[in-house]
């Protein structure tokens, strides 16, 4: 199996804070890697890094045979990098559609595509010619998210996508990501819900201080309480 994305020993810095120091992860193709940590260890910003928003300092990103490291956030976007902030980011004055139109690069919508998207988030369809800052919460979260998907991405960059989501919403997002993944998509999620990391995800990387300090399989954390808390400070049960 060939990797998607790989970092080699990428530093960054935000104004005079050093944020990232020697970032060393790689990210299968076709799988999802989860990128687990305490809050402040630097995944929004690896994440923000790969994507061009963070440039880095020092250091190789290589996604998909190209170094990509520095390059603006537009042409990685074209190479086929979609991108859901933690922040979600969605536009308040346009609408569900016109948020869509500005993501689908290629032109008009795949109308298959767009149904399937429906599928898992049914309220996007409902409020289709509503403003996007009328939306709730939880439909802002399924929106950035159908904006990072209406087009399929080699790669999917997403940001605690379950954050305030209820659990029926979480569920739909789980079926979402693993039927991407099955298309043959690849993955790099941050999430702190940890039954999310369970079921979706194929490789960990955890970070602290801005530095990768476990790499392996989800499997394996999943099963070893004692590393959980050693790397996490809690093990994932006590996260259900």
């Amino acid at each position: 199996m060939s990797d998607m994305l790989t970092l080699r020993g990428v530093h960054t810095h935000i104004g005079r804070y050093h944020i990232l120091h020697g970032v060393d992860f790689t990210v299968p193709e076709g799988q999802t890697t989860m990128l687990l940590g305490r809050n402040g260890a630097g995944k929004t910003t690896t994440l923000r890094t790969i994507m061009g928003l963070s440039p880095p300092s020092a250091g190789e990103i290589d996604f998909a045979g190209a170094s990509i490291g520095g390059w603006a956030t537009p042409d990685i976007a074209m190479r086929g990098v979609g991108y859901v902030p933690e922040t979600m980011a969605v536009f308040s004055d346009l609408t569900v559609k016109e948020n869509l139109v500005l993501a689908a690069r290629s032109g008009p919508f795949d109308p298959t595509r767009l149904e399937w998207i429906f599928g898992f988030f049914p309220p996007l369809k409902k409020f289709w010619l509503s403003r996007a800052g009328s939306l709730s919460g939880g439909q802002k979260q399924m929106l950035s998210i159908a904006r990072a998907i209406v087009e399929p991405r080699r790669l999917l960059l997403i940001d605690e996508p379950t954050k305030g989501l209820a659990p029926a919403i979480v569920m739909a997002l789980i079926e979402c990501l693993a039927e991407i993944k099955r298309s043959g998509a690849t993955i790099l999620l941050v999430e702190q819900n940890f039954r999310v990391a369970e079921a979706i995800g194929d490789t960990v990387a955890v970070m602290d201080n801005g530095a990768i300090v476990h790499r392996g399989a989800m499997a394996a954390l999943s099963g070893d309480g004692a590393l959980q808390e050693r790397l996490l400070g809690l093990s994932l049960e006590a996260h259900q």
